[in-house]
């Protein structure tokens, strides 16, 4: 969650990280900056009224397709609860994005429709998903500076492809989900 107190900026997102400008400024020093990190901030912004009065529900936090247990062809398992919370249930598909889309399209896509009984979500989840996966941006270097700094370069390539996919959060609905169901639909 964004909100000024005392004049400092903050941002509230997974992994219980609250971030301040002055923590983005340290990220920025230590070389892990995002391009237009501004406009990303800019969009988290003039979204936050969208999580008001949302669902409060049971969610994974960290599902996706690497942790799935499949046994002969089929789903045996998931693992790695030990992120779970409460929460909008759409901020479940943020991973999905980060993670899943790297490794299966087909897979990632089927996860949302599944989700939306097989119909195509509408602009509000896209918006809310977006704006999950742009807090998670932030909270992500945040993260891997203090749990993991010799991955960074994985992560900020990792951010940089979300970022790409989105055109820095000009466009809710990623590029690979775009570019699968306009040949889905013909409409290329």
């Amino acid at each position: 969650m964004l909100r000024c107190i005392s004049g400092m900026l903050l941002l509230q997102s997974c992994h219980g990280m609250t971030v301040s400008l002055q923590s983005i400024k340290a990220i920025s020093s230590s070389g892990a900056r995002m391009k237009d990190d501004a406009q990303i901030l800019s969009f988290i912004e003039q979204n936050l009224y969208l999580m008001k009065d949302r669902p409060n529900v049971f969610q994974h936090d960290d599902f996706h397709v690497g942790n799935l247990i499949v046994k002969e062809g089929r789903l045996a398992g998931v693992i790695d609860f030990n992120r779970w919370d409460w929460g909008d249930p759409v901020h479940e598909f943020l991973k999905a994005g980060m993670f899943s889309s790297e490794i299966s399209i087909p897979f990632t896509m089927g996860t949302i429709k599944g989700y939306h009984g097989n119909r195509e979500p509408d602009e509000k989840f896209w918006t809310l998903y977006s704006l999950y996966l742009a807090m998670t941006i932030i909270s992500s270097i945040v993260w891997i500076l203090k749990v993991r700094p010799v991955e960074l370069p994985i992560m900020v390539e990792k951010l940089e492809r979300v970022l790409e996919d989105h055109h820095y959060f000009d466009s809710i609905v990623p590029r690979w989900y775009l570019e699968v169901h306009e040949y889905e639909t013909g409409s290329l």
